[in-house]
């Protein structure tokens, strides 16, 4: 491990960046029976997926596996990261039936696991919250079988919004970090990373049997010590669940790739996150968020 260690860490200089994507990037284009089956289900609902707004490489084989993550509160951000190939604007008001026709949707098609997230909604007094519970209880009558995750924004630190949906009693908590402090100010102008902190030690005093989970996507310039110093803090704060994967610039318009990380080097990463004591490390080039999702109640022992 010191020898690796020499070979992966250090501040790196970005090489020019290949005129196609690696091999390891590359993936098969969705189309099976459930993902035909889902896709028409969200179109005849009207509902939103992340898989679909942004555009996520994954889509074919989480649908196909009978994950989905949701995505409520519409489809236009009142942030705008540099990042992220979902809308910005000014929301709609928002569908008081929206969580209603969600669980519907699960029911359906039978999940067994259901991801739910959202776009920021400073919009909103309470950023939201109440709609991301609401949904947690809908689901929870319509199909008590299936395990919920929710993906939330940061509701600006806002306590009451952290507890609304933490006592509607999701299985997994997660507020993705993604990327390192030096960063943040460029590619996510809306967030604060103290702010990020705080929000797992409030959930985890209030429900510290809920475990949390947060993600890292890589290749925006940051080095790998900062990338290591960011998991320190993430454990400091008893967060359980770590998945890193790969930036792939959504446009032109989008913070620039700085670079492709090796698949070698996510291994490394998995092994130092594992070490670090996080319950569960989802570490690779396609890894997202909610990447393998239906896999980490169970590898995590949560279930």
């Amino acid at each position: 491990m010191a020898e690796q260690l020499v070979q992966i860490m250090g501040r790196h200089r970005r090489d020019p960046l290949p005129e196609r994507k690696p091999q390891w990037l590359k993936v098969k284009a969705p189309g099976g029976d459930n993902y035909i089956r889902l896709k028409h289900l969200m179109r005849e609902l009207n509902l939103h997926s992340v898989c679909e707004e942004a555009r996520c490489p994954n889509i074919g084989e989480c649908w196909e596996h009978g994950t989905a993550t949701f995505m409520i509160l519409g489809s236009v951000c009142t942030r705008n990261c540099a990042y992220c190939a979902v809308s910005h604007g000014r929301p709609p008001a928002y569908d008081i039936e929206e969580p209603s026709r969600v669980a519907q949707a699960i029911g359906e098609l039978n999940l067994r696991h259901a991801v739910i997230t959202s776009v920021d909604r400073d919009d909103l007094p309470d950023f939201g919250a109440y709609i991301f519970a609401e949904t947690i209880r809908q689901i929870r009558q319509r199909l008590p079988g299936c395990s919920v995750e929710v993906l939330v924004p940061d509701f600006q630190g806002n306590e009451d919004s952290i507890r609304a949906v933490l006592e509607a009693r999701p299985d997994i908590y997660n507020h993705n970090t993604e990327t390192v402090p030096r960063l943040y100010k460029k590619a996510r102008p809306g967030g604060r990373y103290p702010r990020l902190l705080e929000i797992f030690r409030i959930a985890k005093r209030i429900a510290p049997d809920i475990p949390t989970k947060t993600g890292i996507i890589l290749g925006l310039g940051e080095t790998n010590e900062e990338v290591v110093e960011v998991m320190k803090d993430l454990r400091s704060v008893d967060v359980d669940i770590l998945t890193l994967g790969q930036y792939l610039r959504p446009s032109d318009s989008h913070i620039e790739l700085d670079r492709y990380v090796k698949p070698e080097e996510f291994r490394w990463f998995y092994e130092v996150g594992m070490q670090l004591g996080f319950r569960h490390v989802e570490s690779g080039p396609l890894v997202r968020s909610s990447y393998h999702a239906w896999e980490q109640v169970q590898a995590a022992s949560l279930a």
